[in-house]
């Protein structure tokens, strides 16, 4: 018998942290979050972690877990994550993954296989040679000769994804794209179906620029500075996360910081429209626009309840 999970994804500053908090007070859930960069510490108001009052006494997962120079990754997600659900099952209570990061729900719903194949490091550091002297749209137009695919779906300023995906068929002869596409054929061994909160464009975007106001007045800058007080490279993967990276270049002297806001607004814009792209694509379940709900909290919440029980998740 499936053991039951409940999913709640969505784009940036769509309300999941508020949503899953009372779906988890109504059913008795724990959360378990999907998110690539709240798992950092010292990385608070950038990552729009939820903080201790907004958790509401439901207990969260996979925040605050690593230092910000310590991997992490859709592999190591996938692996904690389902340790932490086992937890959570012997408590007799039901898991909610909950995020943004889709790649890492798909991975954890459909128990994604990431087959270890045998590294080449000489070719590697060529890729990464030539990248570094041709521009990583050449490596990224290599990419589209064997595997259009993937280019399709990896960004040309994604040096590591595309140098990942050409070593992938150097050393199988097989696109990496195709083993992704098997995967994600496959079953999933849960009892689940994602909801995916949504709502109209222009108000999901001002919402995102009237979050990023309050980041800064909740001390983005400073935070900041503070991870770089404390050696923090900023070329760390988490340093380039969207918040970082742009007040970074402010602190550098590099842009001026209304230069740095109008961006990490533009960036974060083309993320979530990203997002919602992703998850129409490749995650079929129950689309819930909450703009249409008026943002009415117990009404979403009892929507939701409402769905995953004629599912049979809850009872």
């Amino acid at each position: 018998m499936k053991k039951p999970l409940i999913v709640i994804g969505g784009p940036t500053a769509s309300g999941k942290t508020k949503v899953s908090v009372a779906v988890a007070k109504k059913i008795g859930g724990e959360i378990i979050s999907a998110d690539s960069m709240q798992v950092y510490r010292y990385m608070d108001v950038g990552t729009a972690k939820p903080t201790a009052e907004e958790m509401d006494g439901v207990t969260h997962y996979l925040i605050d877990e690593l230092l910000p120079d310590e991997e992490f990754n859709v592999v190591i997600f996938q692996e904690k994550a389902k340790a932490y659900m086992e937890q959570i099952y012997k408590k007799g209570k039901i898991p909610i993954l909950v995020g943004g990061t889709g790649f890492y729900i798909q991975a954890l719903v459909n128990d994604i296989s990431f087959m270890e194949t045998e590294s080449d490091p000489i070719f590697r550091k060529n890729l990464y040679e030539q990248a570094e002297i041709q521009g990583s749209e050449y490596i990224h137009d290599l990419l589209k000769k064997v595997d259009p695919i993937s280019a399709e779906n990896i960004h040309a300023n994604n040096t590591k994804k595309v140098v990942r995906a050409l070593e992938y068929y150097h050393l199988t002869k097989q696109p990496i794209s195709l083993h992704n596409q098997l995967e994600k054929q496959k079953t999933s061994p849960y009892h689940t179906t994602p909801i995916i909160l949504t709502m109209e464009r222009q108000m999901l975007y001002s919402r995102i620029e009237e979050r990023i106001d309050l980041m800064l007045r909740m001390g983005l800058i400073e935070e900041v500075q503070q991870l770089l007080n404390l050696g923090y490279s900023p070329n760390l993967v988490s340093m380039q996360g969207l918040g970082y990276k742009e007040i970074i270049q402010y602190l550098r002297g590099e842009w001026t910081l209304d230069e740095a806001v109008d961006i990490l607004k533009r960036d974060t814009r083309r993320f979530a429209k990203r997002q919602l792209t992703w998850f129409r694509g490749q995650c079929e379940g129950y689309w819930l626009d909450v703009d249409k709900l008026g943002y009415n909290l117990e009404e979403i919440t009892s929507k939701i309840i409402k769905h995953i029980e004629e599912f049979g998740i809850v009872i």
